[in-house]
């Protein structure tokens, strides 16, 4: 229910988290998956039927969340529940650390790209996320998927389906950086993407001893990216409450699901 207005709608986003990431981040909410390799296998088959399942449950949409390395199960999955009646749009959700061969296989398949924006340096890339070339990869790969969806598009009641929406998620002391990053974005896409600036940033315990990540965003300096994007006149932007920066938004992984 907390991804953004036009995903969530009223029902919920169909979300199916992946183990494994291309990235390794040390801020990273949901490392259990992502870092400890939790998780439960399963068959292609069975994939396409969670699909199914999520859609009879009324979720609004398909939300696959750092599925990209699973990309050609992912694709056949889709393939099969589509015939067997899968209609809601389906999402990648991505850390934007995606090749393009990637995303050109996943073209026909996937209708909307929530992807992040997380450095414009490649140093600060290199510190917190062992991958100096990030910021690279993720200006081609947004690159590709705007260029794949090159128009927003929702239903009458507001949910998207189709487009990109891209999310900055604001570190703490990091604030110069973060404008960079929303300022290129906006002088090369403008309004034909949906933007998300994220205020949501929980330390873990593998970042408290590691300032500034060690503390949450301040108020003031969230306030100061906002104001930055209203004097850029960014109009198809989100912004977040802060109360979202709390450990009860960090879902709670067992191996069995959330």
């Amino acid at each position: 229910m907390w991804e953004e207005p036009p995903i969530s709608g009223e029902r919920g986003s169909g979300t199916v988290f992946f183990t494994g990431c291309s990235l390794k981040c040390i801020y990273c909410q949901n490392y259990k998956i992502s870092s400890e390799n939790l998780g439960k296998e399963i068959t292609v088959e069975r994939l396409s039927k969670i699909f199914s399942e999520l859609q009879e449950k009324g979720a609004h949409n398909i939300n696959l969340v750092t599925a990209e390395h699973f990309a050609p199960h992912i694709c056949e999955a889709i393939k099969t529940a589509r015939k067997n009646g899968l209609s809601i749009p389906v999402i990648l959700n991505s850390s934007g650390y995606i090749n393009i061969r990637t995303l050109k296989m996943l073209e026909n398949y996937i209708d909307i790209y929530l992807v992040d924006c997380k450095y414009f340096f490649s140093e600060t890339a290199k510190k917190y996320s062992q991958a100096e070339n990030y910021c690279e990869v993720a200006k081609n790969a947004i690159s590709e998927m705007v260029n794949q969806k090159a128009k927003m598009i929702y239903d009458g009641d507001g949910m998207l389906k189709k487009g990109v929406v891209i999310r900055v998620l604001c570190l703490p002391g990091h604030i110069e950086e973060t404008k960079e990053i929303i300022k290129s974005l906006y002088e090369k896409y403008g309004e034909s993407v949906c933007y998300s600036i994220m205020s949501q940033y929980t330390p873990t315990k593998n970042t408290q001893n590691i300032p500034p990540l060690n503390r949450k965003l301040r108020e003031s300096e969230y306030d100061e990216i906002v104001d930055f994007c209203i004097d850029l006149g960014m109009e198809n932007v989100f912004v977040q409450e802060r109360e979202s920066a709390c450990e009860s938004f960090i879902p709670e992984f067992s191996g069995e699901g959330v």
